[in-house]
């Protein structure tokens, strides 16, 4: 791959933000998840009680931390437009009896997408997961964080393939 091939690279070789002055805007959405994986004891705790943790509701605090970082992810990641985010919701289960899995779909009418902030909902709300629990334990891991879906650019992409 030649740099000029990346969209963050510019011609002459040095890191730029993309222009989307051209662009079109349009609906754009994004859905991505991040996995954490608790000691089964750890899991069966939390559960017994209402998943809450000495600092408090486990869930919501990942929620309230994975949409604040999604409104600010163009502070976190360099090359990231502003954008004035239309929907943020997530979703928080547990997939398996120690597998907790964050989904985090993100939507906006603008030029650019919104996989970064997808990504960084679901990481950070992973983050607060583990915060809010690691009094119980260090083993728990943070896992498969992935762009699950997006649509309303060049590319639809569903779990991880792009489908046009």
């Amino acid at each position: 791959m030649k740099p000029m091939d990346l969209s963050h690279v510019g011609e002459n070789g040095r890191p730029r933000m993309v222009d989307v002055g051209a662009k079109a805007a349009t609906a754009r959405s994004a859905t991505a998840q991040a996995i954490v994986r608790f000691p089964a004891a750890v899991a069966r705790a939390l559960r017994a009680q209402g998943m809450r943790a000495k600092k408090g509701p486990v869930i919501d605090t990942a929620i309230i931390a994975g949409t604040l970082a999604v409104k600010r992810t163009h502070e976190l990641i360099p090359f990231c437009h502003p954008l004035a985010i239309e929907r943020c919701a997530f979703s928080v289960e547990f997939a398996t009896a120690t597998l907790l899995a964050i989904r985090c779909e993100v939507a906006v009418t603008h030029k650019t997408g919104v996989e970064m902030e997808a990504l960084t909902g679901a990481t950070v709300a992973a983050l607060a997961v583990y915060d809010m629990c690691k009094a119980l334990s260090h083993a728990i891991v943070i896992a498969d964080v992935r762009l699950l879906e997006k649509s309303g650019g060049k590319r639809r992409v569903r779990a991880g393939m792009v489908v046009r």
